[in-house]
Formats: C-alpha cells, structure tokens, sequence
C-alpha cells in the first residue's frame, strides 16, 4: 500500500467513525461532479473541521473567497449563530449557478449570499456596504493570495478567524525558484503573516484523501 492509499484509508476509517452519513453533503457533491465541476472541494473531515472552528468562534457572518460548488459553503452556513451570514465570492458563473442549486438544497437560500465575479471586484463591495466578519476563509487562486490577505485584514472584525487552504502544494511552497505563479503567491503570502503585526498565525501540514497538503489558521487583533 502506498502512502496515497494509507491516507485514503485513514481518512475513510475517521468519515466512518465521526461523520454520520450525509444525504444533502453527498448529494452537493454528487452535483458537482455532474456539472463537470473540479473535483476540488475541500475533504469531508476538512469540511467538518470548518464546521468545528466557526462553531467554537460563534461566528455570526462568514466571509469565504472562492465557492466553488458551495460544498464548504454549506458546511459554515450550518455552523453560523442563528441569523448568521455566509457571503461567498465566486469568479466562474457556472460555478455560481450550480453553487446557488446546491445551497437552496440545503435549506441556506437565505443564509448564503454568492456574489459572482472577480473577487478583487467584489471586495470593495463588501467594504462599502459596511460588512465585517468573523471567519475569512481564503480557498481561491493562489497567486492573488497577498491581495486577499490585505483585504481580510481590512474586513476582519476584531479577533476574526483567518484560514487559508492549500498552502503546502505537495511541498512545492518551499521552492523559492518555482516558476509557478500560485506557489510564489503563497511565498509571498507567507512573507506577509510574517511581517504582518496584526495577525497571529500557524500553518498545519495534512494528509488525507485529498493527497498532501495544508492550511494557515490565524487570528487577527
């Protein structure tokens, strides 16, 4: 067995034991595949520990940058107090569309806003209508991570919880001379919690059904 199918498995032993089955989680991935969507979305246990981390901070409005079929969508609006907000910023119209489907499933229709277009568009929207939250989670093209990160700071309510997903790239982060434009995004979005004051931060390696990779979990002042 190889260490690719040691994690899978480890992975389907812990869905097995903690995650009780899911018609409406299984069914929303079931249309993205369907719909021809990226196979994506962020791992069952991955979702559930979103799910987890919302639910300790109590959060009330849940700002997520890059929806994709609204798998962890669903997962925060599940998790927010009652009355909370989810808005989730999507690029791609059809994502959006087979997003919107998804959440109306769910039952979220009015908890979950997806705001469709270029996330550095949509943004200033968000600023000027006065919104702030409580759980940023960044999970969109990784080269506009640095950008996203200035934003989170400017959107973040005191003591926000800050996560970004697929940091660790099959260790690619770690090389300085990658011609790849998402891993110097990620360097440099490095660079910035490292230098940044207002943000205390880690960064947690995992392994799992969705190979190896990572996420930064910070909180801001």
């Amino acid at each position: 067995m190889n260490n690719n199918e040691l994690w899978e498995n480890v992975d389907h032993y812990f869905e097995e034991k903690l995650l009780p089955e899911d018609k409406i989680l299984n069914q929303t991935l079931e249309n993205n595949q369907l719909a021809g969507l990226p196979q994506i979305d962020v791992a069952p246990l991955q979702g559930k520990l979103l799910y987890l981390l919302t639910k300790m901070k109590s959060a009330r409005q849940v700002l997520e940058i890059g929806t994709l079929g609204g798998y962890s969508s669903i997962w925060f609006a599940r998790a927010v107090t009652q009355n909370g907000k989810v808005v989730t910023l999507e690029a791609n119209q059809n994502h959006a569309e087979v997003a919107r489907e998804n959440i109306e499933n769910a039952g979220f229709k009015q908890t979950v806003q997806v705001l469709v277009g270029n996330a550095l568009d949509t943004l200033p929207t968000l600023e000027n209508a006065g919104e702030s939250f409580d759980v940023i989670f960044i999970d969109a093209d990784k080269q506009n991570n640095p950008k996203y990160l200035e934003w989170a700071l400017r959107l973040a309510n005191e003591g926000a919880l800050l996560i970004a997903d697929n940091v660790v790239r099959n260790g690619e982060v770690i090389d300085q001379r990658s011609e790849d434009e998402r891993i110097q995004g990620l360097r440099e979005f490095t660079n910035m919690l490292e230098n940044e004051e207002r943000i205390e931060s880690t960064a947690i390696q995992t392994v799992g059904s969705k190979g190896y990779d990572g996420f930064v979990i910070g909180i801001v002042k």
